[in-house]
């Protein structure tokens, strides 16, 4: 199964200047919950905005063009079909977690959306690409925990898509 999963506030931003505009611990425990055990799909800029440290107890696959990258500890790929035929073949879940270029890479082959929605506004240079939102419907919506830590309103979506 393909899945996508991000985080992004009000008005699409997802990234700036290669890492991410808010800091909120609750996201990042969700995503290594979601992901833990898992194959993780980035690109090359999302994987060298995270220190080009593989994330551990992860299948980490770095998507990029260029076919001389190499990176200790993670597996290279240069193709969408390449991503797909490891998908189809794996028996767990294939997440797609960014940048904007491989989520578009895979709108029509996504089977699931984990968004975490957090409530504001942020500055940055990175969007998540346009989806048709009627071909999904939302299946489940938690609250994330508001602290001293997670100072944003945020709540984690679920979406299926429709038959």
């Amino acid at each position: 199964m393909i899945a996508y999963l991000w985080a992004q506030d009000e008005q699409g931003v997802i990234g700036n200047k290669g890492t991410l505009p808010w800091s909120l611990p609750n996201d990042l425990k969700y995503f290594k919950r979601m992901t833990t055990g898992n194959a993780v799909v980035m690109g090359r800029k999302t994987f060298e905005g995270m220190g080009k440290r593989p994330l551990p107890n992860r299948i980490n696959i770095i998507l990029t063009t260029d076919p001389s990258y190499e990176s200790e500890g993670v597996t290279i790929m240069h193709s969408r079909e390449e991503i797909l035929d490891f998908a189809k073949s794996y028996e767990k879940d294939t997440f797609i977690t960014g940048g904007t270029g491989v989520f578009k890479e895979f709108l029509e082959d996504a089977d699931i959306l984990y968004r975490t929605m957090i409530q504001g506004e942020f500055e940055g240079d990175t969007i998540f690409p346009a989806l048709n939102w009627e071909e999904w419907q939302i299946t489940d919506a938690e609250p994330g925990i508001i602290d001293e830590k997670n100072r944003y309103p945020h709540i984690f979506e679920t979406y299926q898509r429709k038959n």
